[in-house]
């Protein structure tokens, strides 16, 4: 165990070692205090054959806490993006994978368990890699894009899967993450750092788009992680290439408020990578921290985690705050929702880190 310090928050980190890689991994809904779960999806490179896993995570304030391996389930191709509906009732795990497909599953929170609910085939899905997926509030819409251009809606009625394509560019577009932003509205990215704002009730197209011009044409760079904060659903939060994380407000549509960025010479001195942002999320710990000072027009504070190393969490117009900075990538991480201080993350050389906040 580490235990870090910062001038704002004290840090504790916890590191578990793995016997394989990890692609994704998400916090499950919590039953109690001490004990919650963890979803993740591993690859196994010797073999290469993936799997869902479900791990305990114990903890009390007089002990560390312990990762235990709950169950295990076969997947038939490699996952590309994870999602969890938050509903501890209705809980369902959604993953996409390389291949096309979009698998559908249960678990019981009570005895760690996973159980296959229902698929959808390549065939007339996705061709390739399905880049990104969201699931709705209800826990019962999903959203998806791939690399091949296209976007589909599916729903799960009835124990089974429904789908509907709401877009095809023809492998014109290259999509690369998707976030809900109300039940019939969801943000898509693509290259150039690109922001597309979908509404169903107006079918056929984007109703709003957001092409960046800061480069100047100087590089080439991609979105790959979108957040939107329910209380804040005219913002768009995006991460992506060169350490460049911005936010996209509809009520300002062409002028992005960047964040971070290596490239934006304002900006270098407070970018925490230089490389790509894997994923990026609000950080409702530290947004509940400085509440009273936090306006309606600034963007909430937001955590990152990059291909060199680093989890961080960044503020508009301040210093970066880092809570990890490793000799390897971190290429997924999650904020626990019930409780913000909690975070996990996965590192690219097999292993996990559970960070706590105080």
């Amino acid at each position: 165990m580490a235990v870090l310090t910062s001038s704002s928050q004290n840090l504790q980190v916890h590191r578990f070692p793995q016997d394989h890689y990890i692609d994704s991994l998400r916090w499950l809904p919590q039953l109690s205090a001490f004990h919650r779960n963890i979803i993740l999806a591993a690859f196994d490179s010797e073999t290469s054959t993936s799997s869902l896993q479900i791990l305990s995570s114990s903890n009390s304030s007089s002990n560390p806490p312990e990762l235990t391996f709950q169950s295990s389930l076969t997947t038939p191709s490699r996952i590309s993006s994870l999602t969890t509906s938050q509903n501890p009732n209705k809980l369902l795990i959604a993953a996409s994978t390389f291949s096309g497909s979009l698998l559908l599953y249960t678990a019981d929170l009570v005895n760690g368990s996973l159980e296959f609910v229902d698929s959808v085939a390549e065939k007339g899905f996705h061709l390739g890699r399905v880049n990104g997926i969201d699931v709705s509030e209800n826990g019962s819409e999903f959203v998806s894009v791939g690399e091949d251009g296209r976007i589909n809606w599916v729903s799960f009625v009835g124990g089974g899967l429904s789908t509907k394509k709401v877009f095809d560019s023809n492998g014109l577009v290259s999509y690369g993450a998707v976030k809900w932003a109300s039940p019939v509205e969801f943000v898509s990215s693509g290259l150039g750092f690109g922001l597309q704002w979908w509404d169903q009730r107006r079918p056929g197209g984007p109703v709003s788009q957001f092409k960046a011009n800061w480069t100047r044409g100087t590089t080439s760079g991609i979105v790959h992680s979108i957040d939107i904060h329910p209380s804040r659903k005219h913002t768009c939060l995006a991460g992506g290439s060169s350490g460049t994380v911005f936010a996209w407000d509809l009520r300002w549509q062409q002028q992005p408020i960047m964040l971070s960025g290596v490239g934006t010479s304002d900006l270098s001195a407070l970018s925490p990578s230089e490389s790509d942002v894997w994923e990026v999320q609000y950080d409702n710990y530290t947004a509940s921290s400085n509440y009273r000072n936090m306006s309606e027009s600034r963007v909430l504070p937001a955590m990152i985690c990059s291909e060199d190393g680093i989890l961080a969490v960044i503020e508009q117009g301040e210093e970066p705050v880092e809570l990890l900075a490793e000799p390897c990538a971190i290429n997924s991480f999650d904020i626990d929702r019930q409780n913000p201080s909690d975070i996990v993350c996965s590192l690219e050389w097999e292993s996990i880190a559970i960070l706590t906040r105080s």
